[in-house]
């Protein structure tokens, strides 16, 4: 990424600390209230200056933040984004530097982890984000590219329509003598990055609207099938069905379901995400389920905080925050629950990597790893710098696929490091990512979701079935 730190302004000056002159040693941050007139915000929403004032720049998120480990540049680590912020409530405009800085936040939360101060960033990027998409205009190729995602992720039918030239494309070998070319890399490198991010795709896994529970039913649960999840990866759908019915749990596919809007609301479209979430909170109440059950990280996160997305909505308020209360990812409710359904072996070596909506966004951490240690023999292996994201995030590794790809080698390199046989995530965007690193690497491992591999042990498949396939890229 381009050093532009140099062009970001304030009153008086350079923003940046001075030589020898630390962020904290710049002057503390005053409740301002309303934004200034003429800076870069408007009065709906801005960055709270309550929050940004509980950021003392003490800089223990600076290890754990993926940019500044990629540049070591202050104005692209957490504390240094607050600070542009601050200028932004202070009155500075919007300038093409500023947005530069915020939009190279991968939105990994790590940074919340990290903080003693409990500083949370996560609300002060998401009001940042939906200011600039606000007021601040990008190039006609950001917009276009732009315009092409939201187009198409957050749209699950838009997405099954895809599988058919992308699975004969895989089926002919077009894709990989396209990709030897090197014609699209050259073209766009973020459609470059979106075709080889594609994973291999199986038969489709349609799912019934109502699967019983075997045995004494303990809860009646909605199953939120997700866009990506439920057009490239609907074998995890398929198998988060059979773990939870075969825990004694009535299973709900609601029909209506949609997008839950986390990409959405992760890239500042606040009015589009309420939206989605809108029509969730319908789709679910009619199901009239004890939880609603999720399989999908970055989903999850933004699930169990519709009642702050629709706090100001008169009419879904309350039932927003109703629906977020019953939010679990499905390594929670299996791990509340306790396990009923008999585990068989699998012998094999598991690297477990912590996707960063999951770890750091819902604090669910120690649930899947205990939910894997109790499968008789399997070894879970712990990764080094487990705390730095892979480089998904979202759309992250689209927008911007030179940074995601080096934190996708680097995350790579830690996993093959481990010695494991397979990697296990939960998370759609992880489980591309990090597939496409390893194959980079030139170390094939097994890949699979969290779900799939208790699934494998209730059903006693063997772990025959997460062997590595041959490289196809």
């Amino acid at each position: 990424m381009t050093d532009t730190s140099s062009n970001d302004t304030r009153a008086g000056g350079d923003p940046r600390p001075r030589q020898g002159e630390t962020l904290g040693e710049m002057g503390g941050i005053v409740d301002l209230g309303m934004p200034a007139p003429g800076g870069a915000f408007d009065d709906h929403n801005p960055p709270d200056s309550a929050l940004i004032g509980d950021c003392v720049h003490c800089g223990f998120c600076l290890p754990t933040c993926p940019t500044y480990a990629l540049w070591g540049e202050e104005m692209d680590s957490p504390r240094g984004r607050i600070y542009l912020m601050k200028q932004g409530l202070e009155g500075e405009p919007m300038t093409d530097s500023m947005v530069e800085h915020w939009d190279a936040c991968l939105g990994c939360m790590a940074c919340v982890t990290a903080c003693p101060s409990g500083v949370q960033y996560d609300t002060l990027i998401e009001q940042t984000r939906n200011q600039v998409e606000r007021h601040h205009e990008r190039s006609a190729g950001e917009k276009a590219l732009r315009g092409l995602i939201f187009a198409l992720f957050p749209h699950p039918r838009r997405l099954r329509l895809m599988r058919g030239p992308l699975r004969a494309m895989q089926a002919t070998g077009l894709d990989r003598a396209l990709r030897r070319t090197g014609l699209l890399e050259r073209m766009s490198p973020q459609l470059a990055a979106m075709e080889s991010l594609a994973p291999r795709l199986g038969r489709p896994e349609p799912l019934p609207p109502y699967i019983d529970a075997i045995g004494q039913r303990r809860a009646v649960v909605g199953l939120l099938t997700g866009c990506v999840q439920g057009a490239f990866f609907p074998g995890v759908n398929s198998a988060t069905a059979r773990v939870l019915r075969a825990e004694g749990m009535d299973v709900v596919v609601p029909q209506a379901q949609g997008c839950c809007g986390a990409l959405s609301a992760h890239n500042g479209r606040e009015e589009e995400a309420q939206d989605y979430a809108r029509r969730l909170v319908d789709a679910f109440d009619v199901a009239r389920v004890d939880y609603v059950v999720v399989n999908a990280a970055g989903c999850g996160s933004t699930m169990k905080e519709y009642a702050a997305l629709l706090a100001d909505d008169p009419a879904y308020a309350e039932r927003a925050r109703s629906f977020a209360d019953k939010v679990r990812d499905v390594s929670e409710i299996l791990d509340e629950l306790g396990p009923v359904a008999p585990r068989h072996p699998l012998e094999m070596s598991v690297a477990y990597h912590d996707a960063c909506h999951l770890s750091h966004a819902q604090g669910v951490r120690a649930q899947p790893r205990r939910l894997l240690e109790a499968i008789p023999g399997l070894e879970l292996k712990e990764i080094a710098e487990a705390e730095l994201c892979c480089g998904s995030a979202g759309i992250y590794n689209i927008i911007n696929p030179e940074p995601a790809r080096e934190l996708g080698d680097r995350k790579a390199a830690n996993i093959v490091a481990t010695g494991a046989q397979v990697l296990v995530t939960a998370n759609p965007g992880c489980l591309m990512q990090v597939t496409s690193a390893i194959e980079r690497s030139g170390h094939p491992m097994g890949m699979a979701h969290t779900i799939e591999v208790l699934d494998a042990s209730i059903q006693g498949a063997g772990a025959g079935v997460f062997a590595p396939t041959p490289a196809a890229r």
